[in-house]
């Protein structure tokens, strides 16, 4: 399970964030796909093709397969757990027919905004048919936005695809994201100051200071939880003066969420844990990856050289030594 959200520096740059959270090692690294790209499919012989170049997190299994990224015009996406999802049962004729593991290379290779995604998507057919990996219809939802700070939410349940305006700027998982912003109505106390004191009959109770106003902030890794956490969080925190600051920023926030191995575990005995944080700027635009093993930052950033290379580009996670001796 996972958790995602945008955020605006001070010099109005637009970010998009995750953490992947999941049991199965996904053994993703940065990579760009350059312009111009054919994608083979598990849904069509014929496959699909791109325009626009992009980076994010991904692996090569006869052919890329990337979670999440930004795209040379500065539309960011990421895919995101969502088990109420209910795909197509055939291919239809006219139509892009996908995968559910292909539809974040088709964002980001064939849209240049939030208004172009809601006019294309209108011809995207999402099938049920099984990711060669996991070897099970993975069911999905996404989460996009653009360098204006417009952002929106896709799901496709037994009603079809509904294309949501993103208002609060977060996204997990289940349930399905109108009833998160319903459940928001349940916290409209949280704030980041202090409580009054109050008095009860003839006893005064008083606060105990700094933090009492997020009593009752939820503290647990359900999707639920997770959501109004990330909300609370995106809308408090301090507003970051530049990109540097902004990742840094968006790191903390989601520390609020990283989940540790062992603390989440599942009915079969598997565990999730948030195997990686990505960071999407943007304005630049620029992919930031940091993994659960090594909290060191990985940082490509989308040049010509690579947008127009012949292949795709994998890059090595950046390491450094954590820890040091002292005698």
């Amino acid at each position: 399970m996972c958790t995602s959200l945008t955020y605006k520096d001070a010099n109005s740059n637009w970010f998009l964030a995750r953490t992947m959270d999941f049991g199965f090692e996904l053994g993703g690294r940065p990579v760009v796909i350059p312009r111009q790209h054919h994608f083979t499919s598990d849904a069509t012989t014929t496959g699909f093709d791109t325009r626009y170049g992009f980076v994010g997190a991904g692996r090569n299994l006869n052919g890329y397969i990337l979670v999440d990224g930004v795209n040379e015009k500065g539309v960011g996406a990421a895919a995101l757990y969502f088990t109420e999802s209910v795909y197509a049962a055939q291919p239809q004729n006219g139509a892009t027919n996908l995968a559910s593991h292909e539809v974040l290379n088709w964002i980001l290779g064939n849209v240049a905004s939030i208004a172009d995604l809601k006019e294309k998507f209108a011809n995207v057919n999402i099938l049920a048919v099984p990711n060669s990996l996991l070897k099970i219809v993975v069911p999905l939802h996404w989460i996009v936005a653009d360098s204006t700070g417009a952002s929106v939410v896709i799901e496709q349940q037994a009603t079809g695809v509904k294309i949501t305006d993103n208002p609060v700027g977060v996204m997990t998982n289940s349930p399905d994201f109108d009833w998160h912003l319903k459940n928001l109505n349940n916290y409209v106390q949280l704030n980041p100051g202090l409580h009054s004191d109050k008095p009860y009959g003839e006893f005064t109770a008083n606060s105990f200071g700094a933090g009492t106003g997020a009593l009752g902030l939820p503290g647990d890794y359900t999707s639920v939880s997770r959501f109004i956490r990330t909300a609370f969080t995106r809308q408090y925190t301090e507003v970051a003066a530049n990109t540097g600051a902004a990742i840094n920023t968006l790191s903390h926030i989601l520390n609020n969420v990283e989940i540790p191995r062992g603390v989440k575990i599942q009915a079969d005995g598997d565990f999730d844990y948030t195997q990686y944080r990505g960071y999407m700027s943007l304005a630049e635009p620029t992919f930031y990856m940091q993994p659960y093993a090594d909290q060191t930052i990985t940082q490509v950033k989308l040049t010509e050289k690579l947008l127009n290379s012949a292949a795709p580009v994998e890059f090595p996670l950046q390491t450094q030594q954590q820890f040091h001796e002292v005698n």
